[in-house]
C-alpha cells in the first residue's frame, strides 16, 4: 500500500491548540509535560491541571499533537479551540468591548450629586 505524504514539506503555520484531557493526578502532569517537551514542533506550552487543560503553541498540525498525545496518554482528547496566528504579526486577542460603567460618587457631606443637578457656569 502507498501513503502520500500530503503537504508535510509545506511549512506549517503557528497556531495555538487548546484540549482537554484527564490530568488526575501529579504523575501524569509529569508524563504529559515530558511529551510535550520532546514534541519539536511545540515551542510553548500551559498545563493548567485544575481545569484539565493543556494549551499548546507552535507550527504545529492540531490532529497531529492530539493523536500523538492520545498514543502515547493512553487517555481521551478534546481539542477545545484552535487559534491560527499570523507568522509576521504579533497575536492580538479578539475581546468583546469593555462598557464602562459611570458610578455617582458622594461628596464628603453625604449628598449625592446626579449629573442633572450639576449646573455649568
Amino acid at each position: 500500500m502507498c501513503r502520500m505524504n500530503h503537504g508535510r514539506s509545506m511549512p506549517l503555520k503557528v497556531c495555538c491548540m487548546t484540549m482537554r484531557m484527564s490530568i488526575d493526578c501529579n504523575a501524569c502532569c509529569r508524563k504529559l509535560r515530558r511529551i510535550i517537551l520532546n514534541m519539536k514542533e511545540i515551542e510553548t506550552h500551559l498545563i493548567e491541571k485544575p481545569h484539565s487543560r493543556v494549551s499548546v503553541c507552535g507550527r504545529l498540525r492540531p490532529s497531529d499533537v492530539a493523536i500523538k498525545l492520545r498514543k502515547k496518554m493512553n487517555r481521551r482528547v478534546e481539542i477545545l479551540e484552535i487559534e491560527e496566528l499570523d507568522s509576521g504579526d504579533e497575536h492580538v486577542e479578539q475581546n468583546p468591548p469593555v462598557t464602562q460603567h459611570n458610578e455617582l460618587r458622594t461628596p464628603m457631606n453625604g449628598h449625592q450629586v446626579h449629573p442633572s443637578n450639576v449646573h455649568t457656569q
